[in-house]
């Protein structure tokens, strides 16, 4: 049980990661002062909680309404993974791709810092294949949550503490800590395709 815990924090905090938002949260609101920071901080990750916990608990219900089959949102669900995760990995990395999708400073909170920054594409898929009536219970589908709100909580006081968390990490930390959590995540990606594949052909 301990072990699948591990692996569902591991995997929500690589699809999340909380570091590679604080070099957006900073590019994001360096115009605005302290006080309007951290309420951009709190609106952003509660958007981005509405945004994961709506997929949370719709998306089963929309793949049915759908008559998506679990294996094919699982191979498709793997390959939308797998390229977010060669983003992070060769691209600029997250931080500085999502920077470049700043063009205006009024609209920060929702576009680029909740979405994608936070509840990114991967965490969506992620979120939804995570939350499978099929595959996981109850009890582990509620674990999830939790887990997801833990992160949700931790990403705020890390963008709250962003300065501070910067400085200690430095851009290169950061850079090459998103590169690691894409690594993660390809790897997540290509389990997920084969257990979609597996799944399909009843191997």
């Amino acid at each position: 049980m301990m072990e699948a815990i591990l692996k569902t924090l591991i995997i929500l905090w690589a699809v999340i990661d909380p570091i590679g938002t604080i070099p957006v949260f900073l590019e994001a609101t360096k115009n605005f002062n302290s006080p309007t920071k951290k309420k951009i901080a709190f609106n952003a990750v509660l958007i981005a909680a509405g945004v994961l916990i709506f997929f949370l608990v719709a998306g089963k219900f929309l793949l049915e309404y759908m008559r998506i089959s679990l294996p094919a949102f699982q191979i498709s669900g793997g390959f939308v993974l797998f390229m977010f995760a060669l983003t992070m990995i060769f691209g600029q990395g997250k931080p500085e791709e999502e920077k470049n999708l700043i063009k205006d400073f009024k609209h920060v909170t929702v576009f680029p810092i909740a979405i994608p920054s936070i509840a990114s594409p991967g965490a969506i898929t992620v979120i939804v294949l995570l939350t499978d009536n099929y595959r996981y219970t109850i009890v582990e589908q509620l674990i999830t949550a939790i887990l997801m709100l833990v992160i949700l909580g931790v990403t705020w006081v890390l963008i709250l503490l962003a300065n501070q968390v910067q400085k200690f990490i430095g851009d290169t930390g950061i850079i090459v800590i998103s590169k690691i959590m894409g690594l993660i995540l390809a790897a997540v990606a290509i389990e997920t395709i084969l257990a979609g594949i597996k799944a399909y052909y009843s191997l």
